[in-house]
């Protein structure tokens, strides 16, 4: 983990709103450790319990813009609700575990406006606009 400064993130997120109009923040919950103290327990593999970072930085980043009185929404999506209907298969598993990778390689090398895809069984990084841009497929019901 790294040690990451609240005042160049608040301060990035006002630049990003004002400059782009949105932003997307992805938080580790690890670096919720250089932040806010966390209980200092651990869990049943001797892994250290770390505080929930998220609805903290969510609300720190909400007093920062209402401080400033600059409009903001926020959509706070916590990935440990996300559940699926059943276990992942091996398929699954491998093929997310190829999407992450490329994914972590790509913002690595400084990509950006990009997603990650599987095309004719080779990993490729897809425009975002491109794909946006697409007409929607539409299926005739009759």
């Amino acid at each position: 983990e790294m040690d990451i400064n609240l005042q160049k993130v608040l301060a990035h997120s006002v630049t990003l709103m004002e400059r782009v109009g949105r932003a997307v923040i992805v938080v580790a919950e690890g670096c919720g450790d250089t932040l806010i103290q966390s209980s200092g327990e651990t869990d049943a593999g001797g892994n250290k319990v770390l505080s929930d970072v998220g609805p903290w930085l969510k609300d720190q980043i909400t007093a920062h813009f209402k401080q400033l009185r600059r409009p903001l929404t926020i959509k706070y999506i916590d990935p440990t609700y996300m559940i699926r209907s059943k276990p992942a298969s091996s398929f699954d598993r491998i093929y997310c575990a190829e999407l992450g990778r490329m994914a972590v390689h790509g913002a690595m090398a400084g990509y950006s406006g990009v997603t990650v895809g599987k095309i004719y069984e080779r990993m490729v990084y897809l425009p975002i606009h491109a794909i946006t841009m697409q007409k929607g497929k539409r299926v005739n019901p009759t």
